[in-house]
């Protein structure tokens, strides 16, 4: 466990207040939101084809984002969902990236979807 000293305003005194926060406290604070994010990756392997699961299978899945770097969130996943589970290179830049690439492309997006 690592614990760390956090210092904000006290709600109720309206003054900075420090306290010490642990890692167990935060994997609490987070755990109903990894939940959901561990049951849309759930239905979207469930729904998608078989062509693709063969792939996802073999090859696994990559993480970006910011939660990507949460500490054992890769080990979690890839024992939850039980397949390879990895980092993308840049996880933080990795989202903005993409989003870019597919701003170039979003006309083609568009008429995939309708």
């Amino acid at each position: 466990m690592i614990t760390m000293e956090v210092r904000g305003r006290d709600l109720v005194t309206g003054l900075p207040k420090p306290i010490t926060i642990s890692s167990t406290d935060i994997q609490e604070a987070i755990q109903e939101s990894l939940l959901h994010i561990l049951e849309a990756i759930r239905a979207t392997l469930e729904d998608c084809p078989p062509e693709l699961s063969g792939d996802i299978v073999d090859q696994g899945v990559i993480l970006s984002g910011g939660g990507a770097l949460l500490n054992g969130v890769q080990e979690w996943l890839t024992n939850e969902i039980v397949v390879p589970v990895q980092l993308a290179d840049n996880p933080l830049e990795s989202v903005a990236i993409g989003t870019g690439l597919s701003l170039e492309v979003i006309h083609k997006l568009q008429k995939a979807v309708y």
